[in-house]
């Protein structure tokens, strides 16, 4: 049956020699894959390879069939065409960063458009904002918040955060503890939307701490969660 989605690129993989599997976030039916049957064979096929960059946000028709684990598209289209998001090298890194982490945490087959829009719409102020060395921060504490885990606000004077529970306590519970600048600035964070972002300052080295423990978070929380790849080289480009 075909039938227009819109999308969000997760990630791509050649598959023999000419064909590409493309996994995309979509707004009506969660994650699917789609094979793309020799679109490496030729310069009319590797053209349409511009549209599969990671986190493009695109608009396909699909050949969709249930109980399939892969499926075919007709035709596709940029729904949103980033100015400096593929472009800018300290965004790419953002956006490896977080096709890995969205690739790894999104798994659901079936529709969640709040997410949906939640992602566009942080990616298209992304790429138009010029301060954004801490966007990763809190897109990944605000993602929590579709992922079923966002730190209970409530009692947030106290002196300590579990990891473990996902809210703030007042005893010390070791290596699941938060204190300290970490807890000061999750607290900062947790009232903050993306147009006030600017206004907060991170010196590298607390950005880094900041994100180790969010990523530490997320494996106490998503069983399957793994460390991107990716870690080290956005660190080294916001050093």
């Amino acid at each position: 049956m075909l039938s227009k989605n819109n999308s969000i690129v997760l990630s791509k993989l050649k598959y023999r020699d000419n064909d590409l599997i493309v996994k995309c976030y979509t707004e009506q039916r969660g994650v699917v894959s789609y094979m793309l049957r020799g679109v490496l064979k030729s310069k009319k096929g590797l053209s349409k390879t511009v549209y599969f960059q990671a986190l493009s946000q695109l608009q396909i028709e699909e050949n969709y069939k249930p109980n399939q684990s892969l499926h075919f598209i007709k035709e596709t289209k940029f729904n949103y065409i980033y100015k400096s998001l593929h472009t800018n090298i300290y965004k790419s890194a953002i956006v490896l960063f977080l096709s890995e982490i969205l690739s790894n945490v999104l798994k659901e087959e079936e529709k969640n458009e709040d997410l949906f829009h939640f992602i566009t719409a942080a990616l298209q102020y992304l790429d138009n904002e010029d301060q954004f060395s801490n966007f990763h921060l809190l897109f990944l504490l605000k993602l929590t918040r579709y992922l079923g885990f966002l730190p209970e606000n409530l009692d947030n004077d106290y002196a300590f955060f579990n990891l473990e529970s996902g809210i703030f306590e007042a005893s010390n519970h070791g290596i699941y503890s938060v204190s300290g600048e970490n807890l000061t600035l999750l607290k900062r964070l947790l009232g903050t939307s993306f147009d006030a972002l600017n206004t907060i300052t991170i010196k590298a080295k607390q950005r880094q701490e900041f994100l180790n423990m969010l990523l530490y978070y997320f494996e106490l929380h998503l069983g399957s969660f793994k460390k991107p790849k990716s870690l080290q080289v956005l660190n080294d480009v916001f050093r």
